[in-house]
């Protein structure tokens, strides 16, 4: 994750949270009080976002410490320890919430992910997300799918170039679609192109697509779109695909399955925070 960003994310998240102060903690413990916690899991799944816990400590005292047992992408059961942390008990608690919300929401997409990668058991093809994010928590949410062995796709409209049915449709075709793009963006960019029947596919092949999509395809139907396109096109498969179908797609020969269930459907993994006597 980019530190700069993380930093100024977790400033704002504080903020909402804290407003002008943490009236409970500021109330009952005085600020040289010291004392330690214990965040823990609670059930079986893929850990992300560890690098949250220091950065928000760091954020409301310099002086909590912070010891990890683990790593991110590591398999964790119930009663794992995750992390120790010691200093201003305070401090320690008024981070607890944003702490916990971040990384039990990261955690539940990592093991999604994971989870979605062990249902289609096909090493030949890679799982990667869409921007189906929550707004302002994309750089956390494809953060844990790659924690969870997942792969981007674009961060935004910013770093790829996708030709969907309504650009097709505005232009005419996909060659004139791609024509344009090609006129006007630098050689680093890469042009995807989503499909949906084997003429599209031929057209998104004979113009130079660098990526081609077979859009809401039986697995059937994408096995034999696949077969279309030479081995230097990058494949994709997208739309429809969930945790009950996914493995019907193993063996379709395409390069990529992405998936926004990863990140708006995946649930919070149970991670809990326990202050030591």
């Amino acid at each position: 994750m980019n530190q700069i960003k993380l930093k100024k994310m977790l400033q704002d998240f504080l903020l909402e949270d804290i407003g002008d102060g943490d009236l409970t903690s500021e109330l009952i413990f005085p600020s040289e009080q010291l004392g330690s916690g214990m965040f823990m899991v609670k059930q079986t799944g893929i850990i992300s976002g560890l690098d949250i816990i220091p950065a928000v400590y760091s954020l409301l005292d310099p002086q909590i410490t912070t010891q990890m047992f683990c790593a991110d992408g590591n398999r964790v059961t119930a009663g794992s320890r995750i992390a120790q942390v010691k200093g201003p008990m305070g401090a320690l608690l008024t981070g607890e919430r944003l702490i916990l919300n971040l990384m039990q929401r990261m955690s539940g997409i990592a093991t999604m992910t994971r989870h979605c990668a062990d249902l289609l058991d096909d090493d030949t093809i890679r799982i990667c997300d869409t921007r189906k994010t929550v707004p302002g928590l994309r750089m956390l949410d494809k953060y844990a799918v790659i924690t969870g062995g997942g792969k981007n796709h674009r961060l935004g409209l910013y770093d790829g170039v996708m030709i969907k049915d309504n650009h097709i449709a505005f232009c005419g075709s996909i060659t004139e679609a791609i024509r344009k793009v090609r006129n006007h963006a630098g050689h680093m960019v890469k042009v995807e192109v989503e499909t949906e029947s084997a003429d599209q596919v031929r057209e998104a092949v004979s113009s130079a697509a660098d990526v081609i999509m077979f859009d809401n395809r039986s697995p059937a139907e994408v096995r034999r779109l696949a077969e279309l396109v030479p081995e230097h096109i990058t494949t994709e498969a997208s739309g429809g695909i969930n945790q009950d179908t996914i493995r019907a797609y193993k063996g379709t020969g395409v390069d990529y399955i992405s998936l926004g269930l990863l990140t708006h459907s995946a649930e919070a993994l149970d991670i809990s925070f326990q202050v030591e006597a």
